[in-house]
């Protein structure tokens, strides 16, 4: 998936602590055709460029790892689909309307509607643990390296 990192509803860090970037509709359509809602991880990538100039720095446009909701988000009762990535490092400055590459590695669990949002935050918690230990399994690191990413300032493996 790609797209250009859009504004969302701003919930992402304000009301649960774990900002997200949010691709365009038309970006998640491929995957929201063959799989189901949820959340899942993978890397992601943040262009350093955008309206032609430089503006991240090359930590920040390293390839990452991230968790990424799928769906309409029960919790917020969403009418919409939604892809809301939680690229898991501390960037410098926001990245609105940067292009942003996602690789989906695997699935962590399905979309729930949560009693309360500080269990739905313990939940995002355990889903970046999670999203953290499956990537550092035996070659997902490869991943990192792969030709859909722009990889000039990637370290090698």
């Amino acid at each position: 998936m790609s797209g250009a990192v859009q504004r969302g509803f701003g919930r992402g860090g304000k009301d649960l602590g774990c900002p997200t970037a949010n691709l365009p509709d038309e970006s998640i359509i491929p995957m929201s055709s063959v799989t189901k809602t949820g959340v899942y991880y993978g890397y992601a990538q943040v262009s350093r460029e955008r309206d032609g100039k430089m503006v991240l720095s090359e930590e920040d446009a390293k390839v990452l790892p991230m968790v990424m909701s799928l769906g309409r988000n029960p919790f917020y009762k969403n009418e919409r689909m939604s892809a809301e990535i939680h690229v898991m490092h501390d960037f410098q400055i926001d990245f609105y309307g940067h292009n942003m590459k996602v690789m989906v590695l695997g699935y962590i669990r399905p979309e729930l509607d949560y009693g309360s949002r500080e269990a739905l935050i313990e939940d995002i918690e355990t889903d970046k643990r999670v999203a953290l230990k499956s990537i550092a399994r035996t070659g997902y690191q490869q991943f990192q390296l792969d030709p859909f990413f722009d990889n000039a300032n990637q370290p090698k493996l």
